[in-house]
């Protein structure tokens, strides 16, 4: 899709020198900083579901620690099939 921007005339002249310097067009700098803005706002969304969900998590008072988890399945492997020295 084809689309008009309209820039003040400073910035599109330093946009055009630093696009000259890098060997790159302007339309390629302008689709870079438009993608980098979307991912930008998708990682903040990303970061407010995950902060929502340790709050969730720490209001619940759900889970146990790794350590205690792996302790348990231990036991329970043992108790089910014995210690590896049987």
């Amino acid at each position: 899709m084809k689309v008009t921007l309209e820039l003040p005339d400073d910035l599109y002249r330093a946009v055009k020198v630093e696009a000259a310097r890098a060997d790159r067009t302007v339309r390629g700098i302008a689709q870079e900083a438009i993608a980098a803005w979307l991912e930008r706002l998708e990682d903040a969304e990303d970061v407010a579901a995950s902060q929502e969900a340790i709050a969730e998590y720490e209001r619940d008072g759900g889970g146990v620690l790794a350590e205690e988890f792996f302790r348990t399945v231990a036991a329970e492997t043992r108790a089910t099939y014995g210690s590896e020295g049987s």
